[in-house]
Formats: structure tokens, C-alpha cells, sequence
């Protein structure tokens, strides 16, 4: 089969490896009908994620079409269509019987915190991603779901990861009726979010980003108001203007370890990787958020430590909520949002790419180039 394949930073190729064969009786093999690449995907591309072993495959959003199951798979059969979460989860642990599916203790010996992840690094497992013709899907029983027929391919794909992040990052919100709430990043995680808050009741939706062509977006797909912080000479002081000198209620932060906006984090932790990625975001959370608010933490960190400002958000008495998505548990009601027009994940696609051209589609998404905010691969394009 043809699979996107990691090089070392910066490098990646599509080469020809061996179908993955079932090696489980829990598990299925998915011929993969459309992929995307996701923002932390990008953690790995540029070598900040540890253990990203040459020969990896990446992609952790997909969705296709069951070609094979094991002896013991008995909720999927050949031929279904299927979208498949990001996390692998076994199920019956003691974390996975109360919904933490991003927290799986039977998935991932390579770490005590994280759980299995498709396509990101062996310090999630090492299970090759979905950015390629076919890929293994482990406990096939629990995790992936069959396709509604209602449903388009663009918003299932999307809903592997990005919009149910950018859900479950309202969620941990906790937003109160009438709340403001800030959102850091206008990516495809901090737009769902954005569209989310209003579901959950928000009064006021503020996304803070640096690109007009993601602003924009934000102003169209999310309804939200929008600060540029390039133009600003500090993006924490204007928020607090917003807020009548208070803060947010709630701040949402879907940027992750890549954060621009202050010099020296960014180059100590994306150029040196003297820590965990930039902390931007984080600290303009920490420090955006009103005394006894909320920060809702989705964007992607790596284990190594960040210079987090953890005083002041003890000092201020706020409330820290974060985790990778437990994805599955957010579908009954996305879904229903998707159908009735509530949600439109697929409204942030702006790109598609055939999965010959991933080192393309690479270099395009990590510059930004042509108003990339979200690009598919399609396994089988010309």
C-alpha cells in the first residue's frame, strides 16, 4: 500500500509498505476512503513531539471503509463504512468505564498519561495513523462507528478530532448562561469551539488569532467578534478593556505548543525545545481569564515541562480544566447538532490534497500558505 512516511523534521514522503494484517481478534483493517492533517500533527512534523520514530505514519482523523475484521469483532462486518476516533481505548478499564477514552490504561505502554492516539509518535503507542491506503484498528467493537447515511464524508472526517476538541473544549468550560468567552486560536479546534460556546449558552464569543483569512472565518462560520494581536500592543490588556477590566469568564485555549506572539517562548520552545513548545497561549489564558474563572485547555503540549505561569492562575482561584478528547463520548450529541445545522465542521476545510502530494499539503498547512486552515488527503486521487 502507499502510506505517508515521517523522515525527520520537516521531511516527510509517501512510500509503499506492507498491508497491515490483523494481529488481534479485536481488531479491523480499514481501507481508508479520506484522511485529514490535523494542526498537532504539525507538533510532529516539525520534531517537537519525543519519539517520533523514523518510518511513522502520521494522521489521526479518518474514516473509510471496514475491509477485514478479527474472529472476535462482532458490532462491525465487511463493507461498512466507518469514522474511526483518534483515541485507541480498550473499553472496560477502570478510566474507559467512566468515559475517559483518551485516558485507556491498556493501550499505551510508553506512557502513565496519555493513551493510545492513531499516527502520533510511540509516546501514544506507536500505532501507525490513517495517512495512508489502509490502517489496523485495534478494539474495533469499541471505537469506531458507523457513517450515518445522513451524514457527508467532510464532517465525519473532521468530527474524528478537530470538531470534537473544539466541543469538548466549550465543555470543559463549564459555561455559564450569559458567560464571555475568549478563544485562543482560530484554527479548526478554536472555530468548533467558538460555534459551541453559543451552543452552551455563552453571551459574548471573542476568538483571538493573527491571520485575517482565520479571523474572518471566525466571524462567518462562528458569529464571534474577533482581535487581531499583531495589532495590539497587548493582547491581555485589550481583553481586559473588553471585559470591564475583569476578564473572561471563560478562556478557551486551542493553540497548543506552537503559540506565537512572544519572542523569547517561542524560540526556546519550538526552535531550541529548551520546553515543551511556546506557553503563549496558556499564560494569555492564565492571565485573560477573570479571578475564580475558567481555563479550558485543548491545544496540544508534549510531555516536557513548559514555564507555565501556574502562580497566578493559583492566586487568581482558577479552574484548570483540561485532557486529550475522549471523542466518542462527544458524538450522540454532535451529531445531532451536525443534523440539525447547529455544528458545520466541514465548513473549515479549505484544502484537499491526493495523498501522493502529502509533502505538499505538509508545507502548505505548516506555512499557511493560500489561506490554509484545513486540509484532507484522499488515499486514492490521482
Amino acid at each position: 500500500m502507499r502510506a505517508m512516511v515521517y523522515r525527520g523534521p520537516y521531511q516527510v514522503r509517501v512510500e509503499d509498505k506492507d498491508v497491515p494484517a490483523i494481529e488481534h481478534p479485536n481488531d479491523a483493517i480499514v481501507r481508508v476512503t479520506l484522511a485529514a492533517i490535523c494542526g498537532s500533527d504539525l507538533h510532529l512534523y516539525h520534531g517537537l513531539m519525543p519519539d517520533t520514530r523514523v518510518g511513522h505514519t502520521f494522521g489521526h482523523e479518518f474514516i473509510g471503509v471496514v475491509e477485514q475484521v478479527g474472529p472476535s469483532v462482532q458490532n462491525l462486518a465487511v463493507g461498512d463504512r466507518v469514522m474511526v476516533p483518534f483515541n485507541v481505548f480498550c473499553g472496560s478499564c477502570w478510566f474507559c468505564a467512566r468515559g475517559l477514552y483518551s485516558n485507556c490504561h491498556n493501550v499505551n505502554p510508553n506512557a502513565t498519561a496519555v493513551g493510545g492516539i492513531y499516527g502520533y509518535s510511540h509516546t501514544t503507542g506507536g500505532y501507525d495513523g490513517g495517512q495512508s491506503q489502509y490502517v489496523r484498528v485495534p478494539f474495533a467493537d469499541v471505537g469506531p462507528t458507523k457513517i450515518p447515511e445522513w451524514m457527508h464524508d467532510e464532517d465525519a472526517v473532521v468530527l474524528t478530532d478537530a470538531a470534537a476538541t473544539g466541543y469538548f473544549g466549550a465543555q470543559l468550560g463549564e459555561i455559564a448562561e450569559g458567560d464571555t468567552v475568549v478563544v485562543l486560536g482560530a484554527g479548526p479546534v478554536g472555530l468548533i469551539a467558538a460555534q459551541s460556546s453559543w451552543l452552551m449558552g455563552a453571551g459574548r464569543v471573542i476568538v483571538v488569532d493573527h491571520l485575517e483569512e482565520r479571523l474572518e472565518k471566525a466571524r462567518t462560520m462562528a458569529y464571534a467578534e474577533t482581535l487581531d494581536y499583531d495589532e495590539l500592543d497587548d493582547v491581555v490588556v485589550e481583553l481586559k478593556k473588553q471585559t470591564d477590566y475583569l476578564g473572561a469568564d471563560v478562556v478557551i485555549e486551542a493553540v497548543g505548543a506552537e503559540a506565537d506572539g512572544n519572542f523569547l517562548q517561542q524560540v526556546t520552545g519550538t526552535k531550541l525545545k529548551l520546553q515543551g513548545g511556546s506557553p503563549v497561549a496558556l499564560n494569555w489564558a492564565i492571565d485573560g481569564v477573570r479571578k475564580g474563572g475558567t481555563v479550558s485547555v485543548v491545544g496540544a503540549y508534549g510531555p516536557i515541562p513548559n514555564a507555565v505561569k501556574f502562580g497566578d492562575a493559583l492566586n487568581k482561584g482558577l479552574t484548570l480544566r483540561m485532557n486529550q478528547t475522549p471523542v466518542k463520548r462527544q458524538w450522540p450529541r454532535m451529531f445531532e447538532h451536525v443534523r440539525n445545522g447547529h455544528l458545520t465542521p466541514r465548513e473549515v476545510v479549505t484544502h484537499r490534497f491526493p495523498l501522493e502530494h502529502i509533502a505538499e499539503a505538509y508545507h502548505v498547512f505548516s506555512s499557511k500558505l493560500d489561506g490554509c486552515i484545513k486540509p484532507l488527503i484522499l488515499p486514492d486521487a490521482a
